[in-house]
């Protein structure tokens, strides 16, 4: 999707800027609701030029306001409409009192929630908006679940009602929409955790709005569009000019997934890649990929040897947490060379006193759990303060893995784009571990390493599955899009 902004607000911060047109800068807010819902109106054509009749369902806030702009223009449309209202109806007031009579005037009748929808060709979501901050009430949660199993394409006001503006949690129950409408500013919620199942495609309808009052309150997180492009190189290149990428792990029993990682650092530009591992593995590992240069690791002073000979550093694929890993992890810690850390790495940095600083993190939410010392719950609540934590308690670049993976760096958060259901499957974590190892020994800053890795694993997951489908797509599948993608 394309955006017309990619900056990613609080939704108090656009509540806040509406306050502010409406008083000192006299903006009407009931031209702004009827620009809404005229926005909506006009996606809903758009997408379903062919539906004939259209069920609205409303509550008694602004977001119902605008659903009852939706219902207006339909009937003038000569469509037929079912509104239902979930909530007391006597509680609308201002505004949506206003917009409500002007659907009653146009010919239409509002109907208690019943959540039968009948013939209906498609639904408009306009139960809850971005104010909400607790569960979902029975009255609404029926409807919802009503809305959700009706089969029925769904648009959505604003945001789908259920669904937290600014973590992405659900609130109890939420809608499934298939598209999102939502005003004036993208809210940052949308876009990472459980949003991706509930808002469908985004669209953003700026309306009648002066863009300039956003400007005095700082974006939450931008939107990761695009990675840095790495420069052309030159005809004279040789290996040495892209880095000696080392990867320590493969503990054994665990082979594969330093191996994935490994071929990850080659497929993604590294000059060299070495693997330091268990000497069981050491003979095993580049059979079908002789590039890579295995080595056994049995003690610190064999590690130590390799890392003399590195310019950038993975650790965690397969490292496991006993004493041959923890004696590596120290050492790997002890260098100042950049490091990528990553999986078990992850889990013995969250037990350790050691800080790095020259270092890129890359945990999935239980990790994220372990190293700020909560849990998972804590974690999914607010992706947004988490990455944060993680960047500033370890002075690290930081990426928190999951659908609208989160990157943090002393600047700013970004939140990345590409991606699919087809990733969640093992190894893929591996290979963006190597991704970043061999953008960061090619010369990349860490932060514009982590932006470049997140954003071309994804593209290229999504390209590997819309080739042959989401459903067992294995990380290894990434590896010659990833080659092209980068060239």
């Amino acid at each position: 999707m394309a955006y017309s902004s990619n900056q990613l607000y609080q939704a108090a911060q656009i509540r806040e800027a509406e306050a502010i047109a409406f008083k000192p800068h006299g903006v009407s807010s009931l031209l702004l609701m009827r620009q809404a819902g005229q926005a909506v109106f006009d996606e809903l054509r758009r997408r379903w030029p062919d539906a004939r009749k259209i069920g609205v369902c409303c509550g008694v806030g602004n977001n119902g306001g605008d659903g009852f702009v939706v219902a207006r223009l339909a009937l003038q449309a000569g469509l037929q409409v079912v509104l239902q209202v979930a909530g007391d109806v006597t509680l609308l007031q201002y505004d949506g009192l206003a917009c409500s009579r002007e659907f009653v005037a146009a010919g239409g009748r509002i109907e208690d929630a019943t959540g039968n929808f009948g013939d209906c060709d498609i639904l408009v979501d306009a139960l809850l908006g971005t104010g909400l901050n607790r569960p979902v009430g029975d009255s609404f949660g029926h409807l919802i679940n009503a809305i959700n199993a009706a089969g029925l394409p769904v648009i959505a006001v604003d945001i789908p009602s259920g669904l937290h503006a600014d973590s992405g949690c659900v609130m109890g129950v939420a809608v499934k929409a298939d598209v999102c409408v939502t005003f004036i500013g993208l809210k940052c919620g949308m876009f990472t955790g459980q949003a991706s199942d509930y808002c469908g495609d985004i669209v953003l309808a700026p309306l009648d709005f002066p863009a300039t009052l956003l400007d005095d309150f700082s974006p939450i997180a931008h939107l990761l569009t695009e990675g840095t492009n790495l420069p052309k190189r030159l005809r004279s290149a040789h290996k040495g000019h892209y880095g000696h990428l080392l990867l320590i792990g493969g503990n054994l029993g665990f082979s594969g997934a330093i191996r994935l990682a490994a071929e990850a650092g080659l497929r993604s530009g590294a000059g060299l890649v070495s693997v330091a591992t268990r000497a069981e593995h050491a003979g095993l590992l580049n059979i079908g990929r002789p590039e890579l240069m295995c080595h056994g690791v049995e003690s610190p002073e064999q590690l130590q040897a390799l890392i003399a000979n590195a310019t950038t550093l993975v650790i965690g694929p397969g490292l496991g947490t006993d004493a041959w890993a923890q004696s590596l992890f120290e050492l790997a810690m002890a260098s100042d060379l950049p490091c990528v850390i990553d999986a078990d790495a992850l889990n013995l940095l969250a037990n350790s006193a050691t800080k790095h600083g020259n270092c890129l993190l890359t945990p999935h939410p239980g990790e994220a759990a372990r190293l700020l010392n909560t849990d998972n719950q804590a974690i999914c609540a607010d992706r947004y303060a988490a990455v944060r934590q993680l960047q500033q308690r370890f002075n690290a670049v930081s990426v928190l893995k999951g659908a609208g993976t989160l990157i943090a760096d002393a600047d700013a958060i970004l939140v990345n784009t590409t991606g699919n259901p087809g990733m969640a499957s093992g190894g893929m974590g591996d290979v963006l571990a190597g991704i970043c190892g061999a953008l960061i020994a090619q010369g990349l800053p860490l932060g514009d390493a982590a932006k470049l890795a997140v954003y071309l694993h994804g593209k290229a997951g999504d390209l590997a599955a819309a080739a042959s489908g989401e459903r067992g797509l294995l990380a290894s599948d990434l590896f010659p899009v990833i080659q092209r993608l980068l060239n």
